[in-house]
């Protein structure tokens, strides 16, 4: 850790927030049942959490320098050319209505609508493991429209309302200009649906998968428009083919997918598709995607980016069980930026460990196999 620590050291203005950033980071990779500002304080001898707050709200540090040497170390740990960028939100709930960006919003967490603030995420994923690397807080329209409410949560009169979609291309724009090495694109349908975004990433001939609802309309090779689910309920049994996504928490994900081209016009050499993911066990249940990408791309390409979506999935809960993303206890909106991006350093830590010891298994099994 404390050579991880050494990488971001110089992001903090002084010795106390420095050497307090490596005490946070120890107490979220530490086995704590809570890792909230008392629980984090005693783990390293402090009888009050006062140093967290201070390093959290207070102390002389730079949170988004932090967040790009999180995503340096990511793509130096785990990243490929033919690596994924993830976008999704997750929820955390709150009591109260002072906590930045809280309010009864739906959280796909919680299934349900809920007192909670909502983050932004984008993950990168490689074959090499999965971790976040950006993060945004979604501020609601009863936030923006209180410029008072706003500055007592510490939220400056510059930052404006913006949605979720605009969010995952600030991100996507922040990993493109640091020249992040991925191929694809993929979110779900909560951003899928968003034509402006679409349009946003081919502009920039960003291959992507992206989730979409069954009522999505497309422009067919045909020049009609059509829905997307009437669209794939035109195509014969098969066209369907059975591929496995990859192993899940219950075992190998396997579903039947289809795909179709679409758009009457293909330019620079790449391609538009609508693909489908059918349930095997209940054939009813299809979920669609709006895809663009190389014009040699194969259907179970376009699988493993649709079956990739998972990862940020699979980080969320590892941030949250393991590096204490959920457990945080401030108010101000920059002390939220402050604890997810300490909560990211530490899931990228981890996912460094887990990449390495993968190596060593690899490098081993190779090894010995070439003896009888």
């Amino acid at each position: 850790m404390a050579g991880f620590h050494a990488r971001i050291a110089h992001r903090f203005g002084r010795s106390e927030p420095r050497d307090r950033a490596l005490d946070h980071l120890a107490g979220l990779l530490a086995p704590l049942e809570r890792k909230n500002g008392w629980m984090l304080a005693e783990q390293v001898g402090q009888l009050r959490p006062d140093g967290v707050q201070r390093l959290l709200n207070l102390s002389d540090w730079d949170e988004d320098a932090v967040r790009d040497d999180v995503r340096d170390f990511v793509v130096e740990t785990i990243g490929a050319r033919d690596g994924i960028l993830i976008g999704d939100d997750t929820g955390f709930l709150k009591k109260g209505t002072q906590s930045a960006g809280v309010q009864r919003q739906y959280s796909g967490t919680a299934g349900r609508t809920e007192n909670c603030q909502i983050g932004t995420f984008l993950a990168y994923a490689s074959s090499k493991g999965r971790a976040l690397i950006d993060r945004e807080l979604y501020l609601p329209v009863s936030w923006t429209d209180d410029r008072e409410r706003c500055r007592t949560a510490g939220i400056g009169d510059e930052v404006p309302f913006a949605t979720k979609n605009e969010h995952f291309k600030w991100m996507l724009q922040r990993a493109i200009d640091a020249r992040v090495p991925f191929a694809w694109v993929t979110a779900d349908e909560a951003y899928g649906q968003a034509k402006h975004l679409r349009s946003w990433l081919e502009e920039r001939r960003i291959a992507h998968v992206l989730a979409t609802k069954v009522n999505d309309t497309v422009i067919t090779a045909g020049w009609a428009e059509v829905r997307v689910d009437e669209l794939i309920a035109t195509l014969p049994r098969q066209a369907w083919k059975r591929i496995s996504g990859g192993q899940g928490s219950h075992g190998e994900r396997i579903y039947d997918w289809a795909r179709v081209a679409i758009q009457p016009v293909w330019e620079n050499g790449f391609g538009h598709w609508v693909l489908a993911r059918r349930s095997v066990s209940d054939p009813s249940k299809i979920a669609h995607y709006v895809c663009y990408g190389p014009v040699g791309t194969r259907l179970k390409d376009l699988v493993k980016v649709a079956a990739a979506r998972w990862a940020i999935e699979e980080s969320f809960q590892a941030a949250k069980m393991e590096c204490g993303l959920d457990h945080y206890q401030v108010r101000l909106y920059r002390a939220w930026y402050r604890h997810i991006t300490l909560a990211m350093a530490a899931l990228a830590y981890l996912t460094a460990l887990r990449a390495r010891e993968a190596a060593k298994g690899a490098t081993l099994t190779t090894n010995t196999s070439s003896y009888p």
